[in-house]
């Protein structure tokens, strides 16, 4: 597989443009490897056969997709990994199951992909600061229902909307619900709240739900944190609300 994939990124072939790059001949060319126990003769069928139809399809999903959440600089160098784990896997592929080698492999970079980009994704929100996420936007987010709102604001009210209906979902116990649903009610009534202190908020909520406990607020609380966090920093980056 070394010298397969040393010969084949020496240079990268720039084939003609053509939508058509992934054809009945690459097809064919990937059983002739499977089949094929002549390393020499291996490396070639995929070099001249296989290999660009390698690096198109990982570049069109990467982009398509827009699995942009890397560790690297350069995608060129994240399409090299997932063609080396195509190729650990080529010789799985049977036309005989009735897929496509198109779908087969497609379907293989998508799922490396998603795995890839949320393990990155979590891993560049768990070091984003609370302050740095807080902290005001020099420019307004306009929305035509209330003018100009600033984009934490516009964010959090999405977001209250959100995670009151999905309540129970985060939440299946009803305690955990009540307490989350006064957590939510402070966000609802952020204008009307002057101290913002944790200890006055503490208090707050215990005013709402008396029986609950300081470490269970605080529980419900980092629950609803992390799902905060996790979309805020997504429209942050890419301009839209994803829930």
């Amino acid at each position: 597989m070394n010298l397969i994939l040393e010969n084949s990124t020496k240079k990268v072939v720039r084939k003609a443009k053509s939508k058509n790059y992934f054809t009945q001949e690459t097809e064919n060319a990937i059983v002739l490897y499977n089949n094929t126990l002549d390393p020499v003769l291996r490396s070639k069928i995929y070099e001249e056969k296989i290999h660009y139809a390698f690096f198109k399809l990982t570049q069109n999903i990467i982009h398509t997709f827009k699995f942009y959440h890397t560790e690297v600089e350069n995608l060129e160098h994240l399409q090299h990994e997932i063609i080396v784990f195509l190729l650990s896997k080529i010789h799985l592929f049977n036309p005989h199951n009735g897929a496509k080698a198109y779908s087969y492999f497609g379907t293989i970079v998508k799922r490396w992909c998603i795995l890839y980009n949320d393990k990155n994704y979590k891993s560049k929100i768990s070091k984003v600061s609370t302050d740095e996420l807080l902290k005001d936007d020099t420019h307004s987010y306009t929305i035509e229902t209330s003018g100009e709102v600033d984009k934490l604001s516009h964010f959090l009210n999405q977001y209250t909307e959100y995670m009151t209906t999905n309540l129970y979902t985060f939440f299946p116990k009803e305690n955990d619900a009540k307490i989350a649903d006064a957590v939510l009610e402070l966000f609802r009534k952020r204008d009307q709240i002057d101290i913002f202190n944790k200890k006055a908020l503490y208090i707050y909520i215990h005013e709402m739900v008396p029986e609950a406990k300081t470490p269970k607020i605080t529980k419900i609380a980092n629950v609803l944190y992390d799902v905060f966090k996790k979309h805020y920093v997504f429209y942050l980056e890419n301009g839209y609300i994803n829930f």
